[in-house]
């Protein structure tokens, strides 16, 4: 059998090839309640990772989101199963990048639609909630 040089074997605990879509923390933690507020949605909110200095969120959504993700605002970017592990620890060292909400928590990955939609909510309630003040 002949290699094609790359390797679609996963290793225990690693992700399947995903994308990852990371937004600023205020919005990402808005949109998770949004969506978990609205239970009837396809799927729900799925894994969610945070980093250490508390800047960004990432929602784990389907591979492809990535080539047609343009919400202003967020990125989504390619994890190609690399960089992100189902096995972590659910609650990480200061500094590092761990679960907010882990995959054997929450289930499958969030819908695409569904975040969009969400995230779009999430940013008129901050601005809302700022103009206020």
């Amino acid at each position: 059998m002949e290699s094609t040089g790359t390797n679609t074997a996963s290793e225990p605990g690693a992700a399947p090839d995903l994308d990852l879509v990371t937004v600023p923390t205020r919005q990402g933690l808005e949109a998770v309640d949004i969506i978990r507020r609205a239970a009837s949605q396809a799927g729900g909110v799925g894994p969610v990772l945070h980093d250490g200095s508390g800047d960004t969120l990432g929602f784990l959504v389907p591979s492809g989101t990535a080539d047609a993700w343009d919400l202003p605002g967020s990125a989504c970017t390619q994890t190609n199963g690399r960089g992100v592990r189902f096995g972590d620890a659910a609650s990480p060292t200061a500094g590092a990048t761990g679960w907010l909400l882990p995959p054997e928590a929450v289930g499958p990955v969030t819908d695409p639609d569904v975040l969009r939609a969400a995230l779009g909510e999430a940013a008129r309630l901050i601005e809302a909630a700022d103009n206020c003040r």
